[in-house]
């Protein structure tokens, strides 16, 4: 028997079925589908369809369905794997982890486990159950695997080249992230259709809640590498504000296939849905000011996409990954020495940096561009956005495998983590409502 038999549950986003997009050693190919008869377990099982179905390497799963409306208790009942897989509506996701856990599954899950800060506790007793019953939880984390993120860490992390962390103020944060992220997708020529639970920010929650748990995590995980963080002694949130992105309602078709929903009546102003999906927070993590801004937009320019900034400053550099209309609309990152006097050793300090994770990233090197260095980093090392579930899938089974594997430190940055998110939330429903300034070059 496969040591490995994957459970997926409820699959209302598309994050479940990319779990699926290759086969992996150890792991049985029959996988069992528990989740109410609707669009979002028939959109599931489409995907998964086609990796079977596609030319190249196709895959070769099994689906075993069970449409039920009580399909939680049906699963926990019949329990035909040993490892679930949660990605979907995010309200309640929490005790559906804290149930399979009990009944003594792996979790592998997608973000965001908890939406409000009042369920903190409930994540730190699934958290505290993992630990207790030698089971592995964990948050799908893609981010860690992009190839500029990797690099970018490395960097901060080499005194040489960076020099010592800036702690920052409020307004000038040592680090910086915008992420924007966009509401309408045309995918092969086809709008890429949301389920209108989406626009539901009691179901899915709001900007800070969602992206936002990638950034606090890039953050935790660049500053602190190997390192456990307490939130209730490291954290500080100092300030939220949101504002919605207004979607007319022939947006809202267009993005759903169907009307605004009378769930969704009272948020509609006009003929328009407001949707608070963009926060903007600052907080103090070890002494450091962190500002992160979540943007949903309705629809990119044409030629461009969702798009990344981050920076890091330091007292020789600052190590900045960009993503604007100069790079294509590609992630690039680069290194801006502080002085023109201190531009040789930076030079120098990265060309070194760079020579020494040649075995982790072959080919990347350094352009002079002037005033900032350009790390060039060849096109086999950018994997996509869908291939990095494959990686977290991978991480997930050698823990699984072999539980000592599991860093000591995800579960309290992980609890960290949602501090920030939760708080943030929180606090940004508090203040007025206030469109933040975008810093990222255009």
């Amino acid at each position: 028997m496969a040591e490995v038999r994957f459970i997926t549950l409820d699959p209302g986003h598309f994050h479940a079925a990319l779990v699926q997009k290759e086969m992996y050693p150890g792991v049985a190919p029959t996988v069992h589908v528990y989740a109410p008869l609707g669009p979002d377990l028939l959109d599931h099982l489409a995907r998964v369809t086609r990796f079977n179905q596609r030319a190249e390497s196709p895959t070769r799963w099994d689906l075993e369905v069970h449409a039920t409306p009580d399909f939680m208790a049906r699963m926990l009942r019949e329990r035909p794997g040993n490892a679930v897989v949660l990605s979907g509506r995010n309200r309640g996701k929490i005790d559906r982890v804290q149930a399979s856990l009990d009944a003594g599954l792996h979790a592998l899950v997608d973000k965001p486990w908890i939406l409000e800060a009042a369920d903190l506790p409930k994540l730190e007793k699934a958290l505290a159950t993992a630990d207790e019953r030698k089971l592995v939880a964990l948050d799908i984390m893609t981010e860690r695997h992009e190839v500029t993120s990797e690099l970018q860490r490395e960097l901060v992390n080499d005194p040489a080249t960076f020099g010592q962390l800036v702690s920052g103020t409020e307004a000038e944060p040592g680090v910086y992230m915008e992420s924007v992220h966009n509401l309408m997708k045309v995918v092969a020529g086809a709008p890429n259709i949301r389920p209108a639970w989406f626009f539901d920010t009691d179901e899915q929650g709001e900007g800070l809640n969602d992206i936002g748990t990638h950034l606090v995590d890039l953050v935790q995980w660049t500053l602190f590498p190997e390192q456990a963080l307490d939130y209730r002694t490291d954290v500080r949130v100092l300030h939220a504000q949101r504002w919605p992105t207004m979607i007319a309602r022939e947006q809202f078709k267009r993005v759903t296939g169907q009307d605004i929903p009378a769930s969704l009546a009272p948020r509609v102003k006009g003929d328009a849905l407001e949707y608070f999906c963009n926060t903007l927070c600052s907080f103090v993590e070890r002494g450091t000011h962190v500002t992160l801004d979540v943007i949903w937009d309705w629809e990119a320019p044409p030629g461009a996409g969702d798009s990344h900034f981050a920076y890091y400053r330091g007292t020789r550099a600052k190590v900045e990954v960009r993503q604007g209309t100069a790079e294509k609309y590609r992630t690039e990152l680069y290194v801006v020495p502080n002085t023109p006097a201190d531009k040789a050793a930076v030079l120098a300090a990265v060309q070194a940096k760079l020579a020494s994770v040649q075995a982790a990233h072959p080919g990347v090197g350094v352009e002079d561009r002037g005033t900032e260095l350009h790390v060039i980093i060849p096109d086999r090392l950018r994997i996509g956005h869908e291939e990095h579930f494959g990686q977290v899938t991978r991480a997930f089974l050698r823990y699984v495998a072999d539980r000592s594997t599991l860093p000591v430190w995800e579960r309290p940055n992980m609890l960290a983590k949602y501090y920030v998110t939760t708080e943030g939330t929180a606090l940004a429903r508090k203040a007025p409502v206030q469109t933040a300034p975008r810093r990222a070059p255009r």
